[in-house]
């Protein structure tokens, strides 16, 4: 039996190799057809090198399960998840390790309705089919067929229907692609632009797909990761600079400035603006950092709601919830109206438009929210003994805590602070939060004095 440790708590990530191969890729692709006992799965890849390979192999495990493929080729994950159920079909997959090195590809799996596959609905019985590889009899099933398809324009079409467009204001926006997935995206909904005479100007950088990421992997998370939009925005005057992961589902915000706006208070103004229509719905929201959040949330007379970090998690409880919205700090955003799923094209969308309706940047709309509740930004740890090093930091300031929470890690809050400590779900790190109110120095200080205690 193979031991596949490339199933992690909400998708599939592994090194190449010995954590993820084609053989593995075909194996998981059976295993997800017989689990489902699907008709017909959509699947699509980004354009990593190896992704179109673990693409056939997963399509031809499809195939031998009795599954019909169609084919998106190389697109967005969430592509993949508006085909899925915007044609009905049983299942989706999509081949990405989205911002992991170069070394490391993935899938992200969901069923029927782009409902997610993660280790508590589906992909540890999954992982336990794969592993065994206890199929059916092939002799017993008839091949699954495969076509090709794109539905780019009717996707294009769904997430005009979400955003109001004809509120977008004149605007010059520096758009990097991070030569990932969303290039092509971008290029339609461009021209899209200009067919609808939409006056937003588009500045493109790194656009073309290239699965060598010449100019770095994709990850605007990370501070070294930022140059190149802060740049382009700077060099053009922009109104505004939107950076992509690999595979789109996340965007990143920059004010005309260039600084990084972090991804907390896009949360924050997304739940403002969808309450704004829509007084009393729920919000879903993770637990790393939650007080503007839910300070905002309660203010425009919503219902703040706190998941497990996670897509696969926030998805279900956006579904248990029937919540129009839902925003991890990490630049996940969840819509109801794309079927509870995550999307990275549709944040960018939405802020252009509010942008438009209240008059004001982006830089205006965050700037106070930023001040009331500064954040130290995610901090990463690599550690030999990750529960321990918690285990120290909980002990120590658990004696003095007003809340703890262990939805995801420990999450403490105490009279004018809160840090949440959590391992990852995806790479072997501890990540840690800190926010305050209208204190960044007590940040600065809190974040050192964890760190010490983490780092021991």
């Amino acid at each position: 039996m193979l031991k596949l440790n490339c199933f992690k708590a909400s998708d599939i990530r592994g090194r190449l190799g010995e954590e993820l191969n084609e053989e593995i890729a075909w194996r998981i692709g059976r295993a997800f057809g017989e689990y489902l006992e699907a008709s017909t799965v959509v699947i699509g890849c980004d354009p990593r090198l190896t992704s179109a390979g673990l693409k056939q192999a997963v399509s031809e495990g499809l195939r031998s399960a009795g599954v019909n493929v169609l084919d998106l080729g190389m697109c967005g994950t969430e592509e993949v998840y508006f085909a899925t159920f915007w044609l009905g079909v049983d299942g989706g997959i999509e081949i990405t390790a989205s911002h992991n090195p170069a070394d490391y590809n993935g899938m992200k799996l969901v069923r029927r309705h782009a409902w997610p596959v993660g280790e508590d609905s589906g992909l540890a019985d999954i992982r336990h089919l794969a592993e065994t590889g206890v199929f059916r009899d092939q002799r017993e099933t008839e091949r699954g067929s495969y076509r090709q398809i794109s539905l780019r324009e009717q996707y294009i079409d769904h997430l005009f229907s979400i955003a109001d467009i004809l509120s977008f204001p004149p605007l010059n926006i520096v758009v990097n692609s991070g030569n990932g997935a969303a290039g092509p995206v971008v290029d339609a909904l461009e021209l899209r632009f200009k067919e609808l005479c939409v006056p937003v100007n588009l500045i493109k950088v790194h656009n073309t797909p290239d699965g060598r990421f010449p100019n770095g992997i994709p990850n605007p998370l990370l501070p070294e990761c930022r140059q190149d939009t802060q740049d382009a925005v700077l060099q053009h005057g922009a109104d505004m600079g939107i950076a992509f992961d690999g595979d789109f589902d996340r965007c990143f915000f920059f004010d005309n400035t260039g600084q990084f706006i972090d991804g907390y208070y896009i949360v924050g103004l997304l739940a403002g603006m969808f309450l704004q229509k829509s007084p009393g719905e729920k919000i879903i929201h993770d637990p790393r950092l939650t007080w503007n959040t839910t300070d905002i949330v309660s203010r425009a007379g919503g219902v703040p709601v706190m998941s497990r970090t996670g897509h696969a998690f926030m998805k279900a409880r956006m579904r248990e919830e029937n919540a129009v919205y839902g925003g991890e700090m990490s630049a996940h955003h969840y819509f109801r109206d794309f079927a509870w799923c995550d999307s990275g094209m549709l944040p960018w969308l939405l802020i252009i438009g509010l942008m438009g309706t209240t008059g004001k940047s982006l830089r205006a709309l965050v700037s106070e929210r930023m001040r009331a509740f500064p954040v130290s930004g995610e901090i990463n740890s690599v550690l030999s003994d990750p529960d321990a090093a918690i285990a120290r930091v909980s002990e120590h300031f658990i004696p003095h805590a007003l809340v703890v929470d262990r939805t995801d890690g420990v999450s403490m809050e105490f009279i004018d602070w809160r840090f949440n400590l959590r391992t990852s779900g995806t790479e072997s790190l501890v990540r840690l939060n800190v926010e305050s109110r209208a204190n960044s120095a007590l940040v600065q200080n809190r974040m050192h004095e964890i760190l010490a205690l983490l780092r021991q």
